[in-house]
């Protein structure tokens, strides 16, 4: 008869405070659009989901608070191609 392998359970990783507002926050700005926007409307934006954040997310320190929304901020910006910025800095020197 064969032996039963005891199976071991992996321990659940709970979710950080951060990083759930961090993944909420990227959900919203797909959601509503935000990428692509003018860089007023994502001002305008950003200022209200970071109050609703804040509310939603009292254990966040207004350090947490600033970097989440720096965070976002560079999550809406387009991307940067190397070989367009490589050519550029060729061209300057």
């Amino acid at each position: 008869m064969a032996r039963q392998r005891e199976r071991r359970q992996n321990p659940v990783a709970v979710a950080l405070p951060f990083d759930e507002a961090r993944d909420e926050m990227f959900q919203h700005i797909m959601r509503c659009g935000v990428i692509g926007s003018d860089q007023a409307h994502q001002s305008e934006w950003f200022d209200e989901t970071m109050k609703y954040l804040t509310e939603r997310f009292h254990e966040l320190s207004a350090v947490q608070l600033t970097e989440l929304r720096v965070l976002g901020e560079r999550f809406v910006q387009p991307p940067k191609s190397g070989r367009a910025d490589e050519a550029e800095a060729v061209s300057a020197a």
